[in-house]
């Protein structure tokens, strides 16, 4: 477990939104990191995929679930050999709307 505070309940405390934002910095790290560095790339692409299982695990989200779980599919798929043909830009995009999202919410 690399977010040990987190996964002992503060990941709870953040919305949905903040949680996927949170996701979203991780993968901009990952993407970031993919041409200068392999395992700064995958240690990001690990911290993603931790949140994303706490963000699933989180009981409010429970409504949210097929969507979350598609974005981690997506996201190991994009990784591995990205059969959905995903991009870097297009990543970028869906998470920047959680980013503004929760600027707006502070």
């Amino acid at each position: 477990m690399i977010h040990k505070e987190l996964a002992a309940g503060r990941w709870q405390q953040l919305t949905l939104i903040e949680q996927m934002a949170n996701v979203g910095s991780e993968v901009h790290r990952m993407i970031s990191w993919r041409e200068r560095n392999a395992e700064y790339s995958r240690a990001a692409f690990e911290r993603a995929l931790e949140l994303l299982d706490l963000t699933k695990a989180d009981p409010k989200n429970r409504h949210r679930l097929k969507e979350i779980c598609r974005v981690r599919e997506a996201l190991v798929d994009f990784t591995l050999d990205n059969e959905y043909s995903t991009t870097a830009e297009s990543w970028e995009k869906y998470f920047y709307a959680f980013n503004y999202a929760a600027r707006l919410g502070r």
